[in-house]
């Protein structure tokens, strides 16, 4: 070929490389679907079931925080320590006449959680993971936009002094459907548990649930409320005491 021809041919050329489909995409594998993390809430020291819930093949097991008064156990260090190293994360309740809708003001819910944060302190709860507080009974709208709404700005203003100014933790709450709706939409709790009180108001319409609690599996032999959880719950892990030396 003549340098005339091929100074000739060039445009044609030219015009065919921009008329040529672009080359297909990367395909790019979708992220494998997350499922729900399954747990359990339980009254009891978790230690005495150890053995069980090793090999119970669970993701988190949910305990109490609780006012010095009550008659059960608090979650406490030594416990927060065996769920951790057995690969399971807690999820962290306070509970102290949630049962009473008098129990419920402004200044109960900042004693609350300055009183829940001192315990999470104490196990060496991470800052950044959640306290949920419970609101065990069938509030109505009338209880929920007064005493529950200012119990949770009373625990918002709690965690905050507790913080100090540095890194805090984050409110959740257990409680109807009704009552977790309310307090998400108007950002007084980040997390919310539904509680397995189907009866009470707004349970079949929540479904901006972080935890949901079931019934008991039959497969353990201790007293508990089975749950699931997706997404982020608020869900943590303690050190061991190997790993803080």
């Amino acid at each position: 070929m003549t340098i005339k021809n091929l100074v000739l041919m060039l445009p044609m050329l030219a015009m065919a490389a921009c008329s040529s489909p672009p080359p297909p995409p990367p395909v790019v594998a979708a992220p494998p679907a997350r499922g729900l993390a399954q747990g359990i809430d339980l009254p009891n020291d978790a230690r005495d079931i150890s053995q069980e819930l090793k090999g119970s093949h669970l993701d988190f097991v949910a305990r109490y925080y609780r006012d010095p008064a009550s008659r059960w156990p608090t979650l406490s260090a030594a416990e927060a320590r065996m769920v951790s190293s057995s690969g399971m994360r807690l999820v962290a309740v306070w509970e102290w006449h949630s049962q009473r809708p008098e129990y419920f003001t402004q200044a109960s819910g900042y004693a609350d959680a300055i009183a829940a944060s001192g315990q999470a302190k104490g196990i060496g709860q991470p800052p950044g993971s959640a306290i949920y507080f419970a609101v065990d009974f069938n509030a109505q709208e009338a209880d929920i936009r007064g005493p529950v709404d200012q119990y949770f700005r009373g625990v918002a203003a709690g965690l905050r002094a507790a913080a100090r100014g540095g890194p805090g933790y984050r409110v959740g709450v257990y409680g109807s459907g009704a009552v977790c709706n309310y307090l998400k939409r108007s950002r007084l709790a980040e997390f919310a548990w539904l509680s397995n009180a189907t009866a009470w108001s707004g349970y079949g319409s929540f479904a901006d649930w972080n935890i949901k609690q079931g019934k008991g599996s039959p497969s353990l032999s201790f007293s508990h409320d089975s749950n699931e959880a997706r997404d982020e719950f608020g869900g943590f892990q303690v050190a061991s005491e190997s790993a803080s030396l």
